[in-house]
């Protein structure tokens, strides 16, 4: 199949393009004007710029395609609470753009990538699809305003969707430093000291990458008919501490993480995914993401 990659250039989607394309797919990268797509220009992969807040471009950019895999957007939850409309403009309204110019070159098929984040802070663990959304900050409730919109989409029989709720991706060369596992890293090459709020014990469920694309393939290869839907929490369905990570990075490294902790913060002591209905629905299992594994090949990449 022929399938569009919105948001190709970044941390996932280069990762989605090189799974598709893996699994005998022709993914075609779309990255907006002035980005680097860096590896995806390698002559096994087209490259479409458009820009999702560009109509005409959009149309263009979806043309001929089977399948669009949506992951452009914006994604720093602390940036949400101090700037929240932006989030909103490109979630949302580059959601509803992408739906428009499908819609105009009638391709039928999307996977939207979502968040495990819209959940909150369930008091029962771990989260599946049953548990109820409470969306904490502005990044969150933009995804689920996104989601709205594209089950509106297939409940009108415009399109067939399936949505992804990514827990926390992690492993090889992650570009954002503030996430932890780079941040760990980036205390035993001395690079920083770690601060960590509290004692270190909150869980959060970290995904590998590769993990997370391969989810995403078979979503594509299961998206269903216009008119029907479907949603999957995507993680690892293993709970990680903080002191766990430290733990981790010091036994790959074989260096000491310089660490200071501070007060607690306002956040939840415990988050973790149930993919069991992915596991069951899309024959997919996360078979990259045991702590030991992600941290080593984060470290290969960043100490190359």
């Amino acid at each position: 199949m022929q399938v569009l990659v919105t948001g190709a250039a970044g941390y996932v989607g280069r990762a989605v393009v090189r799974a598709l394309r893996t699994a005998g797919h022709e993914p075609i990268a779309m990255v907006r004007p002035g980005a680097a797509p860096g590896d995806l220009i390698d002559g096994a992969c087209e490259v479409r710029v458009a820009d999702i807040a560009d109509a005409e471009g959009l149309r263009a950019a979806v043309s001929g395609v089977d399948v669009v895999c949506h992951l452009a957007g914006l994604g720093r939850a602390r940036e949400s609470v101090l700037e929240p409309l932006p989030f909103f403009r490109v979630n949302v309204g580059g959601t509803v753009a992408v739906l428009q110019a499908m819609a105009a070159a009638g391709v039928s098929r999307i996977v939207f990538a979502s968040t495990g984040a819209i959940y909150g802070s369930p008091p029962r663990q771990p989260m599946d699809e049953e548990t109820p959304d409470a969306p904490p900050h502005p990044y969150a409730s933009s995804k689920l305003a996104a989601e709205f919109a594209v089950d509106a989409q297939a409940r009108a029989g415009l399109v067939g969707a399936v949505v992804v709720r990514l827990m926390n991706v992690a492993g090889g060369a992650d570009p954002e430093p503030t996430r932890l596992i780079p941040r760990v890293l980036a205390a035993a090459m001395g690079e920083s000291v770690l601060h960590i709020n509290g004692d270190g014990t909150a869980v959060r469920d970290y995904l590998h990458v590769s993990d997370a694309a391969a989810a995403f393939v078979a979503c594509v290869e299961r998206c269903p008919a216009p008119g029907a839907s479907a949603r999957y929490i995507i993680g690892s369905g293993c709970g990680t501490s903080i002191l766990d990570v430290v733990t981790a990075v010091e036994r790959v490294t074989g260096r000491p993480v310089r660490r200071v902790h501070g007060p607690a913060a306002p956040e939840p002591a415990l988050l973790i995914g149930d993919p069991g209905k992915a596991l069951a629905e899309l024959g997919w299992a996360p078979r990259h993401s045991g702590l030991g594994e992600i941290v080593a090949d984060t470290w290969r990449a960043v100490s190359d």
